[in-house]
């Protein structure tokens, strides 16, 4: 069965025609400008998603032609915690506030004091990412908009509104509102009170894998499939890329190693974990739910880092992985690359990077090898914080742009003190989970969600390299401390 997944990153949109949900036949990608107006703020102009998408099934329409016309259903994974308001006539009043913008963070002060308990209730403690405060932050600077705003909308859901015409959402994505029971699943008027928005002024509520439209009949003709393909509710990105790596049942952790960093921990009961900012959502698979601990900066620590030594990212990562073989780990300064504060465990939005141990022979290969090291460790901290709330882990995966390099992932296996398994294709994750809901909205079997992919490598913990990083950790632990 052929479907098309697509995800809705920050920074770009891929879309990928599978087969039976676990073979890429061909796949697309285009970029997605994201717009900085003030130091701490992130939005985007969300007819940017929809033209990219277009794109992107435009790409794919025209290298299989033949192959269009037989996808079954289409499925959407897609960033997180934006906010995003509509008109009456569906359309946006403002641009799109991202889950990287830290503009709300005095509204998440008042929305925790005005619901203590929100922490328990919905996916974690207020952040200035996550959609609620940002409502409440358009609330006090920007009433005009929301004097207009009849609807909000995640970014995944503005894209299928506009394949489909169809208004929805689904658990995996309203759970990141702060607007929502996660336990019961449902909206809440309560919490909508305390925020300032109109319930009535939400998207119905669907199960991730179910149909929630049909394709519209002129985007079939542009793209050669037929008129009604069904399109799934879908997921949060990283219930998506959970999903993806084959993570759907209890037990099974996915790490994600992109701009940001995610411990996915799938989890058959609800375990908040809001004293360490843990984000606990409903997952895309029946009956589960999915622990996050977040570290807010990963891949995007190393760009950084590779922009002031003036190189790339991957020229940096090999330059840090030949810095450890030529037994320099010691020359190496101790680095908290916290660059856009703290999520878990530690729940510090305003936090910045620090650093220990500069001296005269650290040198870019040196200042790699930290960054890569400082996000193990802070991945670590997240899967302890997750096991401090109740949350098993067992087999950890890892995926994301960030496990092309060996070394990171030695890291991680080393500091999680288990194997890391690395599947084929780790870089479809996000469209892999897409499109076996796609598959699961287009048959009616949720079977589908339960595929495995290949396995590449199992990366398995360093003993030697074990005992290198206990003092170093000791180090991290106190900046993180101090942060």
């Amino acid at each position: 069965m052929l479907t098309i997944g697509v995800d809705l990153g920050t920074s770009g949109i891929k879309a990928v025609l599978m087969e039976d949900a676990t073979r890429a036949v061909g796949q697309a990608a285009r970029p997605v400008a994201v717009s900085i107006p003030q130091v701490g703020w992130s939005e985007q102009d969300p007819d940017l998603w929809v033209e990219a998408v277009w794109g992107c099934l435009d790409d794919l329409a025209a290298a299989h032609p033949g192959a269009m016309g037989a996808v079954a259903g289409i499925g959407l994974s897609g960033q997180m915690l934006a906010a995003l308001v509509l008109g009456a006539d569906h359309r946006p009043l403002r641009p799109a506030m991202l889950w990287n913008d830290q503009r709300a963070i005095a509204e998440c002060a008042r929305l925790l004091a005005a619901v203590p308990d929100i922490g328990l209730r919905t996916n974690g403690t207020p952040d200035p990412g996550i959609t609620a405060p940002k409502l409440m932050w358009l609330n006090r600077h920007e009433p005009a908009v929301m004097a207009r705003a009849r609807m909000l909308m995640l970014t995944k859901d503005y894209v299928r509104l506009a394949l489909t015409g169809e208004v929805g959402t689904e658990p995996t994505d309203a759970g990141g509102t702060e607007l929502f029971d996660c336990r019961s699943g449902q909206w809440d008027a309560g919490l909508c009170a305390a925020v300032g928005w109109n319930p009535d002024h939400l998207p119905p509520v669907l199960q991730s894998w179910s149909a929630a439209g049909g394709l519209r009949p002129a985007l079939a003709a542009r793209w050669g499939m037929r008129p009604g393909t069904p399109v799934a509710a879908g997921a949060g990105d990283n219930m998506g890329s959970t999903l993806g790596a084959g993570a759907a049942r209890a037990g099974e952790a996915v790490v994600t190693i992109g701009t940001s960093a995610v411990a996915c921990l799938v989890d058959t009961a609800f375990h908040p974990g809001p004293e360490w900012a843990i984000l606990t959502s409903a997952h895309a698979a029946p009956d589960t739910f999915l622990s996050m601990g977040v570290v807010m900066s990963a891949t995007a620590s190393l760009d950084w880092s590779a922009r002031l030594a003036g190189t790339t990212a991957a020229d940096l990562a090999g330059r840090a992985e030949a810095f450890v073989a030529a037994g320099r780990l010691a020359d190496a300064p101790v680095f908290l690359p916290c660059l856009n504060g703290i999520r878990t465990p530690a729940n510090r939005p305003g936090a910045t990077g620090q650093m220990t141990g500069l001296h005269p022979g650290v040198d870019a290969a040196g200042l790699g090898y930290a960054t890569m090291e400082g996000v193990a460790f802070q991945i670590a901290d997240c899967i302890a914080a997750q096991g401090r709330a109740g949350v098993a882990l067992g087999q950890v995966v890892a995926v994301g742009g960030g496990t092309r390099s060996h070394l990171w992932m030695r890291l991680l296996a080393t500091v999680l003190g288990q194997p890391v398994t690395l599947p084929e294709g780790s870089d479809l994750a996000g469209p892999g989970g897409a499109a076996r809901l796609a598959m699961a909205a287009a048959t009616g079997d949720v079977g589908a969600l339960y595929l495995k992919p290949v396995t590449k490598a199992v990366v398995e913990p360093d003993a030697a390299l074990a005992e290198r990083l206990a003092p170093r950790r000791d180090r991290f632990a106190a900046l993180m401390a101090r942060a």
